[in-house]
């Protein structure tokens, strides 16, 4: 017999998911494949140093001006000649090279010098193949203060001899730098005074070992061990001295709480940006405002700027033979004391620094006081002015220097 299905009856008779299929059996998935890193694989890489940097890059234009230096008062004081022995010294030209490009990228740690000598492609050009670390870069910097001071002094000499540079309008700004020094390191004068003790019995203890045991291995050893105390020892001795100075500055029922740092004593706890609470350093510029160039740098351990301008305006005037006609610096720096120093007749210089709000508001902040002296009603005067605004607002890119 013979059945005749309509096309309705065929559609509705097997759904889709009614039809009897065959499955497929599975097929066993393997391990994904992947390219993983292998750091035990040896690897030789031909390496040109003169090809990691491009023509005009900021390190070569730095070693093309310490060559054209006379850095002969640092050859002078090498002790290694030819014809005698002794292990030859690096070359003074990579030490200045490498501390000036430092300063221009905002590095001024030794130990942070060090690590870029080895990783970065910048100061590993101006190392040349030479190693370098952080006690000869730090022993450098310190025992040639005066000549590093020097060229600075120098160079914006000759720019302003070229007429590039003018002392017209100069901009000062501090910032804070952290300290190497970790919080805590400070201690008080009652710990100090016991490490110092502590100390001195260890360092007395690894000079008797040393002669007792002449062996040459073990003695290598113990001289490290000795001048790592003899290290700790003077550290802690300046920190001492430290705690005497931050002694005199604070209240006498607060005298007990002055501390002081073992492994940075100049160090102090100063208000960071962030609001935070560091050891750090105030590090100071001065720059002209046309063509940004540093004219001076100062760095202190004191946490506020006040106090600040005078110092460094005395410091240009000293370094140049003349002081800025216009002096720009922030609120910070607006002590009526500095104000009648900068404006007065030894120094001359125009101030131009924000006013601040008084308590009264119904006061004019720009309206002399009668407590005030000359320079500070003529500062106030002239801050509300707007010509002086306008002078004040198209300085603070000195901030970027």
């Amino acid at each position: 017999m013979v059945v005749v299905m309509s096309e309705a009856q065929r559609n509705t008779l097997f759904q889709d998911d009614e039809v009897p299929t065959r499955e497929a059996a599975p097929k066993p998935r393997g391990a994904p494949r992947v390219k993983t890193a292998d750091r035990s694989q040896l690897e030789l890489r031909p390496m040109d140093l003169e090809s990691t940097l491009p023509e005009g890059h900021t390190a070569r234009l730095v070693w093309d001006f310490v060559l054209g230096v006379d850095l002969s008062v640092l050859y002078d004081g090498i002790q290694a000649t030819e014809g005698h022995v002794g292990r030859a010294a690096i070359d003074p030209v990579i030490l200045v090279s490498l501390w000036m490009y430092a300063t221009i990228d905002g590095v001024g740690s030794a130990r942070a010098l060090a690590r870029l000598c080895e990783a970065h492609d910048a100061y590993r050009w101006i190392c040349g193949g030479v190693s370098v670390n952080y006690h000869t870069l730090s022993d450098f910097r310190v025992d040639h203060v005066e000549f590093l001071d020097s060229l600075l002094t120098a160079s914006v000499a000759s720019l302003m001899a070229e007429g590039l540079v003018e002392l017209n309008r100069v901009a000062q700004d501090g910032v804070r730098v952290r300290a190497s020094a970790g919080a805590g390191s400070f201690r008080r004068k009652q710990t100090l005074e016991a490490c110092l003790q502590e100390a001195e019995e260890q360092v007395e203890a690894l000079k008797r070992e040393m002669n007792e045991d002449p062996s040459g291995t073990e003695r290598r050893r113990r001289a490290a061990r000795e001048r790592a105390a003899r290290e700790r020892l003077e550290g802690v001795k300046e920190a001492l001295k430290h705690v005497h100075e931050v002694e005199k500055k604070k209240k006498e029922a607060e005298k007990e709480k002055a501390r002081a740092s073992t492994t940075d004593p100049d160090a102090r706890v100063m208000k960071m940006a962030d609001g935070g609470f560091r050891p750090a350093f105030n590090g100071q510029f001065a720059a002209d405002t046309e063509t940004m160039v540093i004219l001076g740098v100062d760095v202190d351990n004191n946490g506020s700027d006040q106090g600040q301008m005078g110092t460094m305006v005395e410091q240009l005037r000293d370094r140049y033979g003349q002081v800025p006609s216009d002096y720009l610096v922030d609120g910070g720096f607006a002590s009526h004391d500095d104000i009648e120093k900068v404006s007065g007749p030894g120094i001359g210089s125009t101030v131009y620094a924000p006013v601040q709000a008084p308590k009264n508001k119904d006061r004019d902040r720009f309206q002399p006081l009668a407590s005030d002296s000359e320079a500070v009603a003529k500062w106030r005067e002239r801050m509300g002015t707007e010509a002086a605004k306008t002078i004040s607002r198209n300085a603070r890119p000195q901030r970027n220097v």
